[in-house]
C-alpha cells in the first residue's frame, strides 16, 4: 500500500499572489501550493518546506497520500501531482497537490525493480540489462503499490522480458504498453585484439660505383 501511517501537514490559505509573496513564503520556510481536484474549487495555500520535503524523501515519495489541513478551509486527503525544483539548490519551490476522491482511479508512476537470478546470467554467462526502471499504472489511490517487481529468474540468454510478462497486482492496471521491454540478457561484445605486424623495413639498395 502507498500509505501505512497518517501524515498531516498544516497549511495556510494564500490571499496574495505573485513572485514577491512567493519569495517571502520561501524565506520563511514555506512552499506555495495549488490544491485542486475532487468536488471543491482549486485553492492557493502554503505549507512548511521541511514537512513536504520529508514526504518526498519517504519510501512512497511523490505517491504518498497525506492530509492537508488548511486553516479556514478544512482537511483534504492529497498527493503530489506536480512539483517544481530549484535547479541550483535542488529544493522544492512549488507544488501542485491533487485531492483524493475515494473510488476514483488515478494514473501514477511507480518504481520497477528486478528480482531473481536470470538463468542466462548464472548458467549461460550472459549480462543482465535493466531497461525499464519505472512503470505507469492506474488504480485507486489507496491501492498504489510501493513498487512493481519483475521476476527475471527464467530469462535466458538473448531473451527479453516485457511488461506483458509481469504479474499485475490486484486492483492495478498497467498503462505502459505491454510491448515495452523491461530487461534483457545478452553478451558483452569483447573487442578483438588485432595483431599488428611490425612493418617490414624496406630493402636498402646501396649505390655501387658508377661504372666508368
Amino acid at each position: 500500500m502507498a500509505q501505512k501511517e497518517t501524515i498531516t501537514v498544516k497549511g495556510d490559505l494564500r490571499d496574495k499572489r505573485g513572485k514577491g509573496d512567493a519569495g517571502r513564503l520561501r524565506r520563511n520556510g514555506m512552499i506555495p501550493l495549488t490544491v485542486y481536484g475532487g468536488d471543491a474549487e482549486p485553492i492557493s495555500a502554503a505549507a512548511p518546506l521541511a514537512e513536504l520535503a520529508a514526504i518526498l524523501r519517504s519510501e512512497t515519495g511523490h505517491n504518498t497520500i497525506f492530509k492537508l489541513d488548511v486553516a479556514g478551509v478544512g482537511v483534504s486527503d492529497v498527493m503530489f501531482q506536480d512539483r517544481q525544483i530549484d535547479p541550483v539548490r535542488g529544493r522544492l519551490v512549488h507544488a501542485d497537490l491533487r485531492r483524493i476522491v475515494k473510488g476514483q482511479k488515478i494514473e501514477v508512476t511507480v518504481d520497477l525493480v528486478l528480482v531473481g537470478d536470470a538463468i542466462g546470467v548464472k548458467e549461460q554467462g550472459g549480462h543482465l540489462e535493466h531497461i525499464l526502471h519505472e512503470i505507469e499504472i492506474e488504480c485507486e489511490p489507496l491501492n498504489i503499490p510501493e513498487k512493481i517487481e519483475a521476476d527475471v529468474s527464467e530469462l535466458h540468454a538473448n531473451e527479453a522480458l516485457y511488461v506483458s510478462d509481469l504479474t499485475v497486482p490486484e486492483g492495478v492496471t498497467f498503462v505502459t504498453s505491454g510491448e515495452t521491454v523491461v530487461a534483457t540478457v545478452g553478451f558483452i561484445k569483447e573487442e578483438m585484439e588485432q595483431s599488428i605486424e611490425a612493418p617490414t623495413e624496406p630493402e636498402v639498395i646501396g649505390k655501387g660505383k658508377k661504372e666508368e
